[in-house]
Formats: C-alpha cells, structure tokens, sequence
C-alpha cells in the first residue's frame, strides 16, 4: 500500500513549518504528484499540510531513489579515475 499525495493549492503564503513540512514529502511545485510509502510519519506529515494537498490510497508501489554520493566525494573519484587512464 502507499498513499498518492498532489499539491492542490499554492503553499506561497503558508508557515515555514509546513513549507518544511511539503518539501519533506518531496514535493516542490503545484500540481506535483508522489507515490510514498504508506507509514504513520508520511501519515502525520499530510495531515498537517492536508489543506494543501490531496491524498488518495494506491496499490503502486514508491520508487525507491538510489543512494548517490555527495558532490565532493563524485568529483574526487572522477578525478582518480582520469589520472589511472591517462
């Protein structure tokens, strides 16, 4: 199970707190539509924006994002990989 939660209404003129709070479900603009795990946080976190976003139960499941490195880390080991082959 996972819930589908799509920002209905603008979150311009909304707290800091749910600003966070939207931006922690991984949504940044209106009309944007997740897929999220179907958890008592995720639960707890669109009821407190629920005035600004829809929820509905599906049975798709959320894709999971793969792990990437930091920044910093992926250009030095881009730059060890250039030096081995040159």
């Amino acid at each position: 199970m996972s819930l589908k939660v799509k920002v209905i209404k603008s979150f311009a003129g909304a707290s800091d707190t749910q600003r966070r709070t939207i931006r922690g479900l991984g949504l940044w603009k209106m009309g944007q539509v997740r897929i999220l795990p179907d958890t008592p946080a995720i639960r707890g976190m669109v009821f407190k924006v629920k005035h600004l976003v829809s929820q509905e139960v599906s049975d798709e499941q959320p894709q999971l994002r793969k792990r990437r490195k930091p920044r910093k880390i992926a250009l030095r080991d881009r730059g060890r990989a250039e030096r081995t082959q040159a």
